[in-house]
């Protein structure tokens, strides 16, 4: 399944039906009056949010969604059916821009969340309702109101508990896999996740939290450098942060070098995520040289206040006193940070 996080849509309400002009025609009653029933509502467009799916896919082949127009009224004070409407399902973290001014319309971040996109247009009223003392035989009734119409962009921020960052091939896939039932590719390669994965990490029978893996953040990320943008925005909706480091050979790589650079990239992104709770972790221990900075490095970190915890997927070695650490901080902050008000900066990749 195809990963798509950010489509432009167009939701269309029904019309209203017509009200009816229509008069009594019975035998023995030559002078029935008006019998010209309302016509009926326009169905609504409603978005509900739905915690059994993860993808806006659905959206990239259903540019339009239409709502049931209503009936017409009818003679003999038949009022016209109202049209049905129309209960389209986003997954939970969607949020819904109207595409043309970029306003925030609405946050589904609640299971069962329901927003009504597109109101549908109120029927017009027969004839029977313009009847008077003076006018008892009125030929006039109203024509139904238009449904709503409007271009929406729906973006999807994934909700996790745990949001791991890091650069490309440090190892945050290989942690996800080692510590959840997730597997998410796994290769020597930079790169190789491609679009987020979301993993439940159990510690105990009755404790448990997600874990995103984001793909790979480089320099100028903020300004879309690599997959840029399209993924930064997913680490906005996670409780903590987990800053993974590991050695890297390259010149003017180190594992503080590496860890600053994380921080300005999403300082940039969003102001509010450098204060977001985190802890920092290097991996792949089972390697000499990770070990070897990996003492200096935790000395430099914790001045700052921030724990850093060292690991290896592959031995296991240290999962367990970071995944401790990871539960004593989402107990500490319980709250789910508030979304943005405003959408991504132009240059953010839509989803063609």
């Amino acid at each position: 399944m195809r990963f798509i996080d950010e489509v432009i849509i167009e939701v269309q309400a029904g019309d209203g039906g017509n009200g009816s002009a229509a008069m009594r025609r019975e035998k023995y009653r030559p002078l029935g009056g008006p019998a010209g029933g309302d016509g009926g509502e326009g169905g609504s467009v409603i978005f509900e949010a739905s915690p059994q799916l993860s993808t806006l896919l659905d959206f990239s082949h259903r540019r339009v969604l239409r709502a049931e127009s209503g009936e017409h009224g009818r003679g003999k004070d038949q009022y016209g059916k109202n049209g049905a409407p129309l209960v389209v399902r986003v997954p939970l973290g969607t949020e819904v821009f109207d595409a043309d001014t970029s306003e925030l319309l609405a946050d589904l971040s609640l299971p069962d969340q329901l927003f009504v996109a597109a109101k549908g247009g109120k029927g017009g009223r027969g004839n029977l309702h313009f009847a008077t003392p003076t006018d008892r035989a009125p030929r006039r009734a109203e024509e139904g109101k238009p449904g709503q119409r409007r271009a929406l962009r729906l973006e999807l921020k994934l909700l996790a508990d745990v949001g791991v960052v890091g650069f490309p091939n440090v190892g945050k896939s290989t942690l996800v896999a080692a510590v959840s039932r997730a597997r998410p590719k796994v290769a020597p390669y930079p790169f190789t996740t491609l679009v987020p994965h979301l993993g439940v990490v159990w510690r105990g029978e009755e404790r448990s939290f997600v874990i995103a893996d984001i793909p790979g953040i480089i320099e100028g990320a903020a300004d879309g450098a690599g997959l840029g943008l399209r993924f930064l925005k997913h680490i906005e909706r996670t409780r903590v942060l987990l800053y993974l480091v590991t050695y890297d050979p390259a010149p003017g790589r180190s594992l503080k070098s590496d860890f600053e650079l994380l921080r300005r990239e999403l300082r940039r992104f969003d102001k509010r995520l450098a204060d977001r709770p985190a802890l920092v972790a290097v991996s792949k221990l089972d390697l000499p040289e990770a070990r070897q900075g990996f003492a200096k490095f935790r000395q430099q970190v914790r001045r700052r206040g921030i724990q850093v915890y060292g690991f290896s997927s592959a031995t296991r070695q240290g999962l367990d006193e970071l995944l401790d650490a990871l539960v004593k901080l989402l107990d500490a902050n319980p709250i789910a940070p508030a979304p943005r008000s405003e959408p991504l900066a132009n240059n953010s990749r839509r989803s063609q």
